[in-house]
């Protein structure tokens, strides 16, 4: 006995990829979609460690497009900043919120931004004074990179001043 030539493109084609993705054994399937969850958890994981927030005892769940957020943080502007990093994600329809808050504060309201609003226009709205931009620009770092960049859809938070 010894080794055994063919010509490697003839023959039964039951390993190409093309045949591997047409029969998908349900473990297959299964481990797939497991490795797929296992990365948007850690995309999400990411999301959260890119704010610079300081959470204790983090942890997220993620079922279908509502992700939900446990944890410790200092104060209500950080967990509504965290809320709204997660919220913002594409893919995300929901955030459950289990986190707590060491010194309660009064909540901000949340607003949605529409077509044609900027952060003047808004600050104009809910405080009387286009200039106050500013603080609403500070008040959603570090979801906000630039004052001028807001999109429609992206929430943002409107803080009691």
């Amino acid at each position: 006995m010894g080794l055994f030539s063919f010509l490697k493109n003839a023959g039964s084609k039951v390993l190409t990829k093309k045949a591997a993705a047409e029969i998908k054994s349900p473990e297959i399937k299964a481990m797939e979609e497991e490795l797929f969850r296992k990365q948007k958890m850690f995309l999400l994981k990411s999301v959260v460690d890119n704010t610079g927030i300081k959470v204790k005892n983090l942890e997220l769940d993620l079922n279908d497009d509502t992700v939900t957020v446990y944890g410790q943080v200092k104060k209500m502007a950080d967990k509504e900043r965290l809320i709204l990093s997660l919220g913002n994600v594409g893919g995300i329809a929901s955030v459950d919120d289990r986190i707590s808050v060491d010194k309660e504060e009064p909540a901000a309201e949340f607003y949605i931004v529409k077509k044609g609003d900027s952060l003047s226009k808004i600050a104009k709205r809910y405080y009387g004074d286009p200039m106050k931009y500013k603080q609403l620009f500070e008040a959603n770092k570090p979801l906000l990179k630039d004052p001028s960049k807001i999109f429609p859809g992206q929430q943002i938070r409107i803080p009691k001043l």
